[in-house]
């Protein structure tokens, strides 16, 4: 199983999911690769028709039984210092390297290559494999998936998500909400300012306004135990403006993100910021340029989930991987999407997230191993009931 598993995941790695491609060969791949072996899927096409999640159950048409749930999608190469082609996979002193190893084509490789095993066993309940598109951009593959899983047959009860944690139960995460900001002023020359809006200048207030907040959240906001840090973060991540030092910029755009921690609502931050720009930043643009504005675009959302250390998923998974502990981490998973359907959710997968979106990304096969025992005992766990 060992082996077939790490050719599934080379056979994964091949295929460039960067997110900003499409993902449908891949998809029709696994499709093709588990209708060989007798497992049916159902492809889902996004509006596009080049993104799908795939959707796949073996065992009995019950309510109950457990999802594995892994996004396909990838981040990007450019920048970053390979020493070999990302997407043709190495195997090199115990660690398997290639884009999307460890976030999270391992997991995938794994839970595929178990599909056909688990539909040989006499499961007392399904086990469902779910496959996503954009996780690392906008979720929106999650968010168009759970809602449908309840379709032809009752959802699953339980779910993991396989984002790396060492095969650690992960049992809360910090939402995590990101936006678009773009200024619009007027343009002129630097010597009559009087004339113009330097949308640049107003967009850093904004910047300032959110680095406000952070500090606020970082001094005083709630303390949320478990998480680093255990506080609500705000971030500001990209600017770009300007293009010349003597030419008033008319537009700019910065993007933010609010990681916040369960209790917490990001969108809270959102209309803090826009009623400031409203209020205290436009008012002096629009005075000279009447058109002056602000537009606010989501880029995405995933939602927090905090599942209780005493819930029987939580204990389960810790009797299967053998630890005695749970943690709970800072970075967005697509759990969340899973928790607020009202199925019990934690995060569970081989790899650690310091290798996930770096060059020479990769997992050791001691984890992809570890991961198929967790699977195999989980198998055991359905047939038993």
């Amino acid at each position: 199983m060992h082996e077939e598993a790490v050719t599934l995941l080379q056979r994964l790695v091949s295929f460039d999911t960067t997110s900003r491609n499409s993902n449908l060969p891949l998809i029709r791949w696994v499709e093709a690769w588990l209708a060989a072996r007798g497992v049916e899927s159902r492809v889902m096409l996004d509006g596009t028709g080049e993104k799908a999640n795939l959707h796949a159950v073996v065992g009995p048409r019950l309510a109950g039984g457990v999802a594995l749930s892994a996004h396909v999608d990838c981040v990007p190469v450019e920048g970053q210092d390979w020493r070999a082609d990302p997407f043709v996979l190495r195997r090199e002193a115990g660690r398997l390297i290639g884009r999307g190893t460890a976030d999270m084509k391992g997991f995938a490789a794994c839970a595929i290559a178990m599909m056909p095993r688990f539909a040989a066993l006499p499961l007392r309940r399904p086990v469902h494999l779910c496959l996503t598109h954009d996780e690392e951009t906008t979720a929106a593959g999650a968010r168009a998936l759970v809602p449908r899983l309840g379709e032809d047959m009752p959802p699953p009860a339980t779910c993991i998500v396989g984002e790396p944690t060492g095969m650690a139960p992960v049992i809360a995460q910090k939402g995590y909400a990101s936006w678009d900001v773009t200024v619009t002023g007027l343009s002129g020359h630097s010597s009559r300012t009087t004339e113009t809006a330097n949308a640049l200048q107003a967009a850093a207030e904004g910047v300032a306004w959110l680095s406000g907040r952070a500090r606020e959240f970082a001094a005083t906001g709630h303390r949320a135990e478990g998480f680093e840090p255990p506080w609500t973060t705000v971030h500001v991540g990209l600017f770009q403006a300007g293009t010349g030092l003597n030419i008033v910029p008319d537009q700019a755009h910065f993007a933010f993100e609010v990681r916040s921690v369960p209790g917490d609502d990001p969108a809270l931050v959102l209309e803090g910021l826009r009623r400031f720009l409203e209020e205290q930043v436009l008012p002096p643009l629009r005075a000279v340029a009447p058109a002056a504005g602000v537009t606010i675009a989501p880029r995405s959302l995933l939602p927090a989930f905090d599942l209780p250390e005493d819930s029987p998923l939580a204990l389960e998974v810790q009797r299967l991987t053998g630890r005695n502990s749970v943690a709970r981490v800072s970075y967005g998973t697509e759990a969340g999407f899973f928790h607020e359907a009202g199925i019990a959710t934690l995060v569970c997968g081989p790899g650690h997230i310091a290798q996930a979106h770096q060059p020479e990304e990769w997992v050791a096969e001691e984890q992809i191993a570890a991961c198929l025992d967790v699977l195999d005992r989980l198998g055991g766990t359905l047939v038993a009931g």
